[in-house]
């Protein structure tokens, strides 16, 4: 008979980061139970291979999993080969392009490499829900669309919004909640894990496991962590993103340009710190705590002496005011110099450091321009600046370049 640490301290862990927990009056009642008997919750989280590059936006809920782990319950993953298939339309307003099942099986053995960054893999369960549909006959199909309504399926924001806008809903989309639902019927979910976008499916679920005659899960859902621009949740399509397998030094330089404003809410999603350091630590100087948290995550996903070397890589580099390794070169045509030199104002454009003719003035109005290894500062718009091949120019701090002349 396994033993499980008192009710109020798991609650207290589970809790963390947690934006809902639905139904929450049912937790309690689970974990004591749990207690009692001895018998670990069974925790499920799905995954759905459709792409390959993790990032921190994704390891929130498993990173509740590796708690659930911590605490004594059973972790259970659902690789959803064919709810991929399928494509989730969960915060869509189109359809998701459909995949092969070699695509699929290809991603999900890039997806487990991945996740064992985060979760324990060697305790966990493993399932593919293609191991249940695969086996399901087009009668038990019928028998199982027979339990929703089209009325409960529009309930849902995405089709009720595309169907308001007279955007096209398949009908295969309006099995994905269902086939989502059934995996935990399937595995016996006790409590299920996933975003707040997910709250019609953990319910259908309940309703599903009812109709079995199942004990009923529970959902408890994490918040959106937002990207590296503060305002958008973190997306590689966004490019707001900070991806678990990126070098240490490319994480740290996100870290560093985060805004002040997400940094309680990374700390409290993404590390284990005590919520009581963490006050000690936002309550300091900004840049500290953004070392701070850079050292801790980078130092989880690769290691204690690469993330220090990555932030110091960033001091001598970007804060200390010292020469970049890594210099992207950017090729600019010889028929834009005159007599060898360009507009101060044309060339940060021609070169892609600023995003308008606008932005550039502003820049070197600021005093934000500088070209040279020594960073001389640029102080007039119309000033000429002579250009050669090699010629560093800084747009800021984090953005700069070396000049490539081409014929």
């Amino acid at each position: 008979m396994m033993t499980f640490p008192p009710v109020e301290d798991q609650l207290a862990l589970i809790r963390r980061g947690v934006e809902k927990i639905v139904p929450e009056d049912e937790l309690r009642r689970k974990l004591e139970w749990s207690r009692d008997t001895g018998t670990p919750l069974r925790i499920k989280y799905g995954i759905d291979p459709t792409g390959i590059d993790l990032h921190l936006g994704h390891t929130v809920p498993m990173r509740k999993m590796r708690q659930f782990q911590q605490l004594g319950h059973q972790a259970v993953i659902i690789i959803g080969n064919y709810t991929a298939m399928v494509g989730d339309p969960s915060g869509r307003d189109e359809t998701r392009a459909r995949l092969t099942a070699e695509q699929v099986e290809a991603n999900a053995q890039d997806y487990l490499r991945q996740v064992a960054k985060v979760i324990d893999l060697n305790i966990a369960e493993v399932h593919r829900n293609g191991d249940w549909f695969g086996r399901m006959s087009f009668a038990r199909l019928l028998e199982l669309c027979s339990k929703v309504t089209v009325a409960q399926l529009l309930t849902r924001d995405d089709f009720s919004r595309r169907f308001r806008q007279e955007q096209p809903i398949y009908l295969h989309e309006c099995l994905y909640p269902l086939m989502q639902g059934w995996d935990s019927v399937e595995i016996r979910a006790d409590i299920e894990l996933g975003g707040t976008e997910q709250l019609y499916t953990f319910m259908l679920s309940r309703d599903l496991q009812k109709d079995q005659g199942l004990p009923l899960q529970i959902g408890v859902m994490s918040p959106i962590l937002v990207g590296t621009d503060g305002v958008r949740r973190m997306g590689k399509s966004l490019g707001n993103y900070i991806g678990i397998a990126e070098s240490p030094y490319e994480m740290a330089k996100k870290f560093m340009q985060l805004p002040d404003d997400v940094m309680r809410s990374y700390f409290e999603l993404l590390t284990d710190l005590p919520l009581e350091e963490i006050e000690q630590i936002l309550s300091g100087h900004p840049k500290t705590a953004k070392q701070r948290l850079a050292r801790t995550i980078i130092s989880e996903y690769h290691s204690g002496p690469a993330a220090s070397e990555a932030i110091e890589r960033w001091e001598k580099e970007i804060s200390g005011g010292g020469l970049p390794e890594d210099i992207p070169v950017v090729g600019l045509e010889r028929s834009l110099l005159q007599a060898g030199a360009m507009r101060a104002v044309d060339l940060l454009h021609a070169l892609g450091l600023v995003a308008s003719k606008s932005d550039s003035r502003r820049l070197i109005q600021q005093g934000g321009a500088k070209v040279g290894a020594e960073k001389r500062s640029i102080s007039d718009i119309e000033e000429m600046i002579p250009v050669q091949t090699d010629l560093l120019v800084w747009a800021g701090k984090k953005k700069y370049c070396r000049v490539q002349l081409r014929d």
